[in-house]
């Protein structure tokens, strides 16, 4: 849409094209979706979205994932306006439940974005030859830009490490809940690769 308005711009107004051509390149680069390969390894998970780690904490997961108040390992990725929105699926198994909830556009890098912004929580069955049968939570979260969150999953949905499972449309933020005996490989402020860097491993 943004490409045919430009166009149009450039038949009907000339100049005026070459203004709106900046936003157009961007447009198309916002949605860029490029191939990603997993590390070796199904005990390894990898990071569900591109960006920016904006912290690790322990802490009990959401009530809409239904994972308990057992403290959890929880990621927060920060993705910019210029990250790749694509998310991916931090390991293979099954999808066990989605919950929407509406809420307000605080800008993602807030900790309050957690609780007072528009997301969908996401639990998630992991499943795999070396990797034992634990839950997992991710949860899309919109951002002050944010507008949209699209989810294409659907519960009992079978998924495999590394694939493509929704976006976020515009700078928004991205959490993983982690058991808490997974061993952590990533730190605060580090940049990430959705469906390539690997955030964390399961006990061999």
């Amino acid at each position: 849409m943004a490409a045919l308005a430009d166009a149009l711009l450039f038949a009907f107004a000339g100049w005026a094209g070459w203004v709106g051509l900046p936003f157009v390149v961007w447009i198309v680069a916002f949605f860029r979706n490029p191939e990603r390969r997993p590390p070796p390894g199904d005990h390894v998970i990898v990071a569900p979205a591109d960006g920016r780690i904006l912290s690790v904490l322990r802490l009990a997961p959401g009530p809409e994932l239904g994972l308990g108040q057992e403290p959890h390992w929880k990621i927060s990725i920060f993705m910019s306006i210029f990250d790749v929105h694509v998310n991916r699926m931090p390991c293979s198994g099954r999808v066990e439940a989605l919950a929407y909830r509406p809420g307000k556009f605080f800008n993602a890098s807030f900790d309050k974005a957690s609780v007072e912004n528009e997301r969908m929580s996401i639990r998630l069955r992991a499943e795999g030859n070396s990797t034992r049968s634990a839950g997992i939570g991710v949860v899309q979260i919109a951002g002050l830009v944010a507008r949209r969150i699209e989810c294409d999953l659907e519960e009992g949905q079978s998924v495999c490490r590394g694939d493509r499972f929704g976006i976020i449309r515009f700078g928004s933020r991205l959490e993983l809940f982690l058991p808490p005996d997974v061993r952590i490989l990533v730190r605060g402020g580090q940049a990430v690769k959705a469906g390539e860097t690997a955030v964390a491993e399961f006990p061999c």
